[in-house]
C-alpha cells in the first residue's frame, strides 16, 4: 500500500503472501479501542482482510482466525491470492482454490483461475469452466471455451471461435455475434438481425432488431433503427422506449440533440426532452450535464440538468456552471459573474474565475490568484500561484512554490507552507514535505508537521504513523497513544481491537524442543 495520502478503510480486495521461510514467530499485543492491553498472541504474521476475516501464518500453515485470534480453519494454501467478500481465493502448489469467509472450503486449490461475483464463482482449468452457486451450493461444468468472464450482471459471457454464448441463460447454446457487459443490469448483444439488451436472467428485454445501440449512463441507451431514433430505459422485464422520433437525434460529444427538418430544435436528456427551443444555432457542453445554448438573436443561456440555470442573455461569450446563484461568465475575453437572470453581479475583469463556495470565490487577476466575496471585494489580494474552493472556512493556495491554507479573512495559516497539501477524509488535510507526511485538523490546527513516512487517520482521535520501520499511534493533539516502536499496527474494526506487532521474536515450541534434545536446554516461548 502506498504511504501517500491514505485515510480511511483499507481496500478489501488484496494480494497477500506469507514468508514461509521464517522459523521464528512474532508477539502481537491486542488492545481494545481505548488502548487498554487485553492480551498477547504469538504468530509469524497476522493480517486483517475484512471485518470477519483474520489470517495467520504459524508453523508454515495459513489459517483463519477467530475474533480472539484463535486458529480454526487451515486454508491449505501457500498464499492468499485475493479477498472479495465473502470469498477468499487461495494459491496452492497446484493452483487456486476458494473458501467462504466463514471457513467453508468451496473449491480445492487446483484451478488456473477463479472469478467472483456475489454468490457465484467461475473456475477454470485450461479451457474447461465450472460454476459454483452458493445459493444452491452446487458446482457444475458449463462448457469448454476459449475464454469466459463473470459479467457485472451475473451472467457468464463465453467466447469461442464461432462466437459468444451465455451458458447460464435459458438457451445456453444460442450463438451471438458479440456480447458486451454494460453495467450490473444489462448486456448488449449483437446478432445478424441487430443489437439488443439482455437482463440478469439472460433474457432479452429489448429484442436484437436495433441498427445502432449506445450506452449512455445508468440504465439509459441511445438507439436508432432505420429512420426511427429512440431513447431507451432498460427495465427488468421489458425495456421502455422513453422517447422516439423520426426526426434526427444525434449524440455529439455526449450532447443529445434533435433536429427537425434540418434545424436544431431540442436538447435531449436521457429519457426525453430537456429543452424545446426555436432559434437555437448550437449547443456546447461546459461541464457535467451543463450546456451553453447559442440562439440566433445572439443570446446565450446556461442549461442545466433540470432546465435553464441562467436565462439567455446578450453580451456574453460563455456562461459556466456556478453555485450560490453566481455563475462565471465571459465578455471580451474577461470573466465575471452573472445571476440567474443573466445580469452582471460582478463585472467581467478577471482572467479566470472559479465557483463560489461559502460566499467566496478564487479569481485570477494579473496572472495571480486572489479571493473575492459576493460583492466583488477582495478578501485576499491577487498573490497566489493557485487558489482553491473554500470548505469549512479554509481554502488551499499555492504561494512561492509552496502550498498553504487561508481562512475567511485571507490570513495564511502556515508560516512557510509545504510542497503539497491534500484534502483527505473528514476534511482533514494531509501535508507533505520531502516524502514525509503530516496532518492538519479541519479547523486549520496543525496536529503534526510532516515527518512520517506513512500517516493514516484510522479512527476518531487515532492516527496511525510510521517513521522508518516503526509504527505508533497519535491522538489529535499529536501526542503518542502507542509509542513509535511496533513493527506493524493493524486496526481490526470487526473485533473493535487493535493489533500491535512487537519486534520481539520467539522460537515456536516445536523448534525449541528439537534444539533442547541436542543442546540439553529448552528455550521457552514468550
Amino acid at each position: 500500500m502506498s504511504s501517500k495520502l491514505i485515510l480511511g478503510v483499507l481496500a478489501t480486495a488484496i494480494a497477500f503472501q506469507f514468508n514461509q521461510s521464517s522459523a521464528y514467530s512474532q508477539t502481537y499485543e491486542v488492545y481494545d479501542q481505548n488502548l487498554n492491553l487485553k492480551s498477547r498472541v504469538e504468530y509469524d504474521h497476522i493480517r486483517i482482510l475484512g471485518e470477519s476475516v483474520r489470517i495467520s501464518n504459524t508453523n508454515n500453515q495459513i489459517k483463519l482466525l477467530s475474533r480472539e485470534y484463535k486458529p480454526f480453519i487451515n486454508l491449505n494454501a501457500e498464499s492468499i491470492h485475493a479477498y472479495d467478500q465473502p470469498w477468499i481465493i487461495t494459491q496452492g502448489k497446484k493452483g487456486k482454490g476458494a473458501f467462504h469467509e466463514y471457513g467453508e472450503e468451496i473449491l480445492p486449490a487446483e484451478y488456473d483461475n477463479i472469478q467472483t461475483f456475489f454468490t457465484r464463482l467461475l473456475a477454470n482449468k485450461g479451457k474447461q469452466y465450472w460454476l459454483y452457486d452458493h445459493s444452491t451450493r452446487e458446482m457444475s461444468a458449463i462448457g469448454t471455451f476459449d475464454e469466459a468472464i463473470l459479467a457485472m450482471n451475473g451472467q457468464v459471457i463465453a467466447k469461442t471461435a464461432q462466437g459468444y454464448f451465455l451458458p447460464l441463460s435459458e438457451d445456453p447454446d444460442h450463438l451471438y455475434d458479440e456480447v458486451k457487459e454494460i453495467n450490473q443490469n444489462y448486456l448488449i448483444a449483437k446478432e445478424a438481425t441487430g443489437y439488443g439488451l439482455i437482463n440478469r436472467e439472460g433474457n432479452y428485454v429489448l429484442r436484437p432488431v436495433i441498427d445502432h445501440l449506445v450506452y449512455l449512463e445508468d440504465d439509459h441507451f441511445y438507439a436508432y433503427d432505420g429512420n426511427q431514433y429512440m431513447l431507451i430505459k432498460g427495465r427488468e422485464g421489458k425495456a421502455d422506449i422513453s422517447y422516439s422520433s423520426y426526426h434526427k437525434i444525434t449524440n455529439e460529444d455526449g450532447v443529445l440533440l434533435e433536429y427537425i427538418h434540418g434545424k436544431l430544435r431540442r436538447v435531449m436528456k436521457n429519457d426525453g426532452i430537456l429543452l424545446d427551443q426555436v432559434g437555437m444555432e448550437k449547443v456546447l457542453s461546459v461541464g457535467e450535464k451543463h450546456y451553453n445554448v447559442f440562439l440566433r438573436d445572439n443570446t446565450i443561456g446556461l442549461l442545466g440538468p433540470k432546465g435553464w440555470e441562467v436565462k439567455p442573455v446578450g453580451g456574453v461569450e460563455k456562461i459556466l456552471p456556478g453555485r450560490e446563484g453566481m455563475y462565471p461568465a465571459m465578455k471580451d475575453g474577461k470573466l465575471g459573474y452573472v445571476d440567474a437572470l443573466g445580469k452582471w453581479a460582478i463585472e467581467p475583469k478577471f482572467e479566470d474565475a472559479q465557483k463560489f463556495n461559502e460566499g467566496f470565490a478564487a479569481v485570477k487577476s494579473g496572472n495571480q490568484w486572489g479571493f473575492i466575496n459576493r460583492n466583488g471585494e477582495w478578501i485576499a489580494s491577487p498573490q497566489f500561484d493557485q487558489g482553491g474552493e473554500f470548505k469549512r472556512g479554509l481554502a488551499m493556495v499555492r504561494l512561492s512554490g509552496k502550498q498553504n491554507l487561508i481562512d475567511r479573512s485571507g490570513n495564511l495559516l502556515l508560516s512557510e507552507g509545504y510542497q503539497r497539501i491534500s484534502l483527505g477524509a473528514d476534511n482533514y488535510f494531509i501535508t507533505e514535505e520531502d516524502n514525509a507526511f503530516g496532518l492538519i485538523a479541519p479547523d486549520g490546527k496543525e496536529i503534526v508537521a510532516p515527518k512520517f513516512q506513512e500517516l493514516r487517520r484510522e479512527d476518531l482521535n487515532k492516527i496511525l504513523v510510521r517513521f522508518g520501520d516503526k509504527y505508533g499511534i497519535l491522538d489529535e493533539n499529536g501526542d503518542y497513544l502507542l509509542p513509535l516502536y511496533y513493527k506493524s499496527i493493524v486496526f481490526d474494526s470487526g473485533a473493535n481491537q487493535i493489533l500491535a506487532e512487537d519486534f520481539y521474536q520467539f522460537e515456536p515450541e516445536a523448534i525449541a524442543d528439537i534444539k533442547s534434545e541436542s543442546n540439553g536446554k529448552k528455550k521457552r516461548g514468550s
